[in-house]
């Protein structure tokens, strides 16, 4: 009996023992797996910034993938409707069925959750009040804020309307408007003066609007409180439209000239960031290369 179940253990070794190669084969398998979805993810985000499709020599190339390994990730795409093939023009574009996928995270996406935790983390980087904004007509609204933990700090309340020429984050969204929608916002504005650092003509709005294309954020020295700064970048939905801002306030003697520089850099980068978690698109002649 000691003998049988000596003779069953060892067996139950030996076949253990073949196992532990498919097991093995089986791990690498599911790495193959793995790598295979981060390649056809590749192809989605390509043909996404395609529209009008492309060969499949143009997309073996501009990724690098051989031919005969994009031919398959395509076809299993196709399978299941995520892309379509044209056999007139020979072009690979996106599916239908990655349109239902995107819908379905457009309908689910609430732009105060998504910006929240960015915001958090802009107000423990640079020690100020971080702002989320949003464009109404002429005005901005505040639509969230998480506050400093500084003693002096400045404060909006959420639903509060300020005249967006006086704002970094009116100038930020208006900035990257299209021209016939700006300047239908422009033809209604009334500079009223809120300080002696208030931009009052068009010409001057014009300059720091040029400025924001050109930087990727907008300043507020002043214009709207005396001894307070603020620094707004602007935040893009899939269409590449600027929908809102994200923006830091703080008093004069912590936003000083010194500071500007790197804080500014890190509202475009929380901004950048936002933009890509709400789904959005940041255009190319918005700011520096990122």
């Amino acid at each position: 009996m000691a003998q049988q179940t000596a003779s069953e253990t060892a067996s139950k070794k030996v076949t253990n023992g073949k196992t532990d190669a498919p097991a093995k084969k089986s791990a690498s398998s599911q790495t193959g797996q793995v790598q295979s979805l981060v390649k056809a993810l590749r192809l989605m985000r390509l043909l996404a910034d395609n529209p009008a499709g492309m060969s499949l020599k143009a997309v073996s190339a501009t990724t690098g993938m051989p031919a005969s390994t994009t031919h398959r990730l395509f076809s299993t795409l196709q399978q299941e409707g995520f892309v379509r093939f044209d056999r007139e023009l020979m072009h690979w574009s996106v599916g239908v069925q990655a349109f239902s996928v995107g819908y379905a995270f457009l309908q689910d996406r609430d732009l105060v959750r998504v910006a929240k935790s960015h915001m958090v983390a802009l107000m423990e980087s640079s020690g100020e009040t971080a702002n989320l904004s949003i464009l109404d007509g002429s005005n901005i609204v505040y639509l969230a804020q998480v506050a400093s933990r500084q003693m002096m700090r400045a404060m909006s309340t959420p639903g509060q309307r300020v005249p967006l020429h006086c704002t970094a984050a009116g100038k930020a969204i208006i900035a990257c408007l299209p021209s016939k929608t700006k300047e239908q916002i422009l033809g209604r504005l009334h500079y009223v003066p809120m300080t002696s650092h208030t931009i009052e003509d068009r010409g001057t709005l014009m300059q720091h609007l040029g400025q924001v294309l050109l930087n990727g954020y907008a300043k507020d020295d002043e214009e709207h409180a005396l001894g307070l700064r603020c620094l707004a970048a602007p935040i893009f939905d899939e269409n590449g439209s600027a929908v809102a801002a994200i923006s830091i306030s703080g008093p004069l003697a912590r936003m000083g000239d010194a500071e500007l520089e790197s804080q500014a850099q890190s509202v475009l980068a929380a901004a950048r960031a936002v933009t890509r978690d709400y789904g959005g698109h940041w255009p190319s002649q918005i700011g520096p290369a990122a």
